[in-house]
């Protein structure tokens, strides 16, 4: 691999045309200058320069490793000029969560990307385990969990809380015993049975027999999709209120408000030690003010 003190002093040369002043603007001496020349000279094995007296023209050698070098300096030259310009409204940004924040989240940011062209947004709907893994193996920038990070490459803030909502058809009153629910028959998806313990079994203690012996009335794994079935009268479910957010049908629902409500923090994720770019700030901030509206 060239030298790169080596080759810029052969470019600054090259471009001042003279030994001494080539010297004099790299601040070293003009004897230094020349083993610079010769050693990459010797690496290359053919000569760089063909000298006439004082003046010199570059062979066709040197004007090869001329244009390289000068291709460098560009290439250094956009990196640095990047890395200053740390612009908020560019670059690509992948972020994970769970699907009701999702259904919550994407209006906004696409509203952001129309904002900002030059943005581009990323979003994977996943479950927690996804997210956690995603984000050490570095497949997101940003990730939304239910509980702080316990793996020691990560690092977060809580962001906001969600809460866990009964939805009913809108005509069908709050339940006072858990078999004014078994009537309904239950609309399953695949967070349903953990969601439902936590609500259910925590309001109706007494006689709720565990997610696994609900009577089920339908199953859906749409997320967008599963109050649709309440709407219509077929059955009750259990989502957080984020997944309810993004229904059109809202007002056709119950959405119960029960004793004892379940919430969970939010916290928001990335890699430890990693200094973020200035768009993973701005979409940072984006969601935190969503989720705490």
């Amino acid at each position: 691999m060239l030298n790169a003190l080596w080759l810029n002093s052969f470019v600054t040369l090259c471009e001042t045309g003279h030994f001494t002043r080539a010297a004099a603007r790299l601040n070293m001496t003009q004897p230094g200058l020349s083993q610079h020349i010769q050693k990459l000279e010797a690496q290359l094995g053919k000569p760089l320069l063909s000298r006439d007296g004082k003046s010199f023209i570059p062979t066709p050698a040197g004007e090869a490793l001329l244009a390289l070098g000068r291709r460098r300096r560009a290439e250094e030259q956009a990196l640095l000029q990047s890395l200053e310009a740390d612009d908020p409204g560019a670059g690509p940004l992948r972020i994970a969560c769970s699907g009701s924040l999702a259904l919550l989240l994407y209006p906004r940011l696409v509203a952001l990307m129309q904002a900002a062209p030059r943005l581009t947004l990323h979003l994977e709907a996943a479950p927690q385990p996804r997210i956690l893994d995603g984000l050490v193996a570095g497949d997101f920038d940003l990730g939304i969990t239910e509980a702080a990070p316990d793996h020691p490459r990560l690092t977060g803030t809580e962001c906001g809380e969600d809460a866990l909502c009964l939805l009913l058809p809108r005509d069908h009153p709050t339940p006072r015993r858990f078999a004014d629910l078994e009537r309904l028959g239950f609309v399953s998806h695949p967070d349903g049975p953990a969601y439902a313990d936590a609500l259910l079994g925590r309001n109706f203690a007494e006689d709720y027999p565990g997610a696994d012996r609900l009577r089920r009335a339908c199953s859906i794994n749409q997320i967008g999709q599963i109050p649709l079935a309440v709407a219509e009268g077929l059955g009750y479910t259990i989502l957080p209120r984020s997944g309810v957010a993004g229904f059109a049908g809202r007002d056709r629902l119950n959405l119960a408000e029960l004793p004892k409500p379940h919430r969970h923090a939010l916290w928001l994720l990335h890699r430890k030690h990693r200094v973020l770019p200035a768009r993973a700030t701005r979409v940072a901030r984006l969601i935190t003010e969503t989720l705490q509206s």
